[in-house]
């Protein structure tokens, strides 16, 4: 009996140092490593896009409890065949079309001015990041404050110009400029630190050279700066377009998607049909339309990027 006990002890021990090399073995060493973050990726991205994308083929209610049931490609037939759709999708556009460009000039300018050094240069540089840091709440109930037509700061100065009430957010035109003013100030900031990036990188030499050769100012800024700065500027239009594309906290808390449905963007409405109607499968199709374009916009940029390095070379 005392042999077979020792013999059993042996064998577990065997197993155990078994087992224990096989965690300690230096080629699985890394997929151990990775494994816990690949688990968490796959439960809170991975499975819930499948899940979504799966749901968009069903016709399904997050409200109702019937059982779903195949539809096919008709919640996206449907979604793109809506005026209500384009309407946003149009909406969408002006805003981030407006508030992008507002973005690159505010931004460029700022960082024109940065570049070059000047009394209280770090603390007003500080002071002028702050709103990057800001949550997009913050901003949004900061500038509802601001447009308020009895008490606001806009209101207040724009009646000491006109006889009547100021209130911009009572018309469409004032609602999306309320919306883009709001949105540029917070990420203006971001466009600076970008292009300011570049403009410090541009060597000393070149900028001399051009003062010898007696170069305009115009000239030299397109033949010196601005190749230094353009691969930023795509990147910079790049990220702030897909950020815009889809803006909701600063949209929901100033208008809420009004004056009517003048503001309502794509993220907007996508949150009313998900959130407030509970038109889950048709919402799941819009999110993947959605997703399907910010794709798009990535490939062209990258497109873009390999262009002007194939032409560089």
């Amino acid at each position: 009996m005392a042999e077979l006990a020792t013999d059993n002890l042996g064998t577990q021990g065997a197993a155990r140092g078994g087992f224990g090399a096989w965690l300690l073995d230096p080629k699985r060493r890394g997929a151990l490593l990775v494994t816990p973050a690949i688990t968490i990726l796959f439960v809170m991205n991975i499975f819930p896009l499948m899940w979504s994308f799966g749901l968009s083929f069903f016709n399904y209610k997050a409200s109702s409890p019937r059982v779903p049931s195949f539809r096919g490609l008709s919640n996206y037939e449907r979604v793109l065949t809506d005026d209500k759709t384009w309407e946003r999708f149009q909406t969408t556009a002006v805003i981030v079309g407006s508030s992008v460009l507002l973005q690159l000039i505010v931004g460029f300018l700022l960082a024109l001015m940065f570049a070059k050094a000047f009394p209280l240069r770090r603390i007003v540089l500080m002071l002028v990041l702050t709103p990057m840091m800001l949550s997009f709440v913050s901003v949004g109930v900061f500038f509802k404050l601001f447009y308020e037509p009895t008490f606001g700061i806009v209101s207040y100065v724009m009646n000491l110009f006109t006889t009547e009430k100021f209130v911009m957010l009572g018309s469409p035109a004032g609602a999306i400029a309320g919306i883009v003013i709001a949105d540029a100030w917070m990420w203006s900031p971001f466009v600076m630190l970008l292009v300011l990036a570049g403009l410090v990188s541009v060597p000393k030499y070149l900028y001399e050279a051009a003062e010898i050769d007696r170069a305009s100012s115009w000239r030299t800024f397109w033949t010196i700066t601005f190749p230094y700065i353009k691969s930023l500027l795509l990147l910079a239009i790049l990220f702030r377009t897909i950020e815009t594309f889809k803006l909701f906290d600063i949209v929901y808390i100033i208008t809420e998607g009004g004056p009517g449905s003048s503001t309502e963007t794509i993220a907007v409405f996508l949150y009313r049909n998900a959130f407030q109607f509970f038109q889950t499968s048709r919402s799941a199709a819009l999110a993947y339309i959605v997703l399907f374009i910010v794709i798009v916009l990535t490939n062209l940029y990258l497109y873009a990027v390999n262009r002007r390095a194939q032409e560089a070379n």
